[in-house]
């Protein structure tokens, strides 16, 4: 009893934490906002990964909210993907989850791995613009 106890609280929590995770990523999108002279902000995913629920969840709170009211929002377009996709890891270069990529004039101005706290990502997309 007490196992099956433990294993709907595991659930919970893991559903509790979730968000929905879906690849935005596409190649003539990403090269239309980098030519438009836009901010691109690139996050890797996987199914079960928390760390990745956390990025996204911050990254999704600070263009809905405006949580960065000095950013114009309207300059940065953001895309997610699977890292399991490998045409798309392939292509920027991204080899693990949790990875956060900010490009600005056509050409990766920061990267990190496994970044959740919201301070350190949003002064990531500040020293951007």
């Amino acid at each position: 009893m007490k196992k099956i106890l433990v294993i709907i609280i595991c659930l919970f929590a893991l559903s509790a934490n979730a968000i929905e995770k879906k690849t935005t990523f596409d190649k003539d999108l990403f090269d239309k906002a980098q030519s438009d002279g836009k901010i691109v902000i690139v996050s890797s995913w996987v199914k079960y990964c928390m760390s990745c629920a956390g990025q996204m969840k911050i990254l999704k709170q600070a263009k809905e909210t405006g949580a960065l009211s000095d950013i114009n929002f309207d300059n940065i377009e953001y895309f997610s993907f699977d890292i399991t996709n490998k045409e798309i890891a392939d292509l920027l270069n991204v080899k693990f989850q949790t990875t956060l990529l900010i490009f600005e004039n056509n050409k990766e101005i920061y990267r990190s791995l496994g970044e959740t706290t919201r301070e350190l990502i949003y002064d990531a997309i500040k020293s951007s613009i």
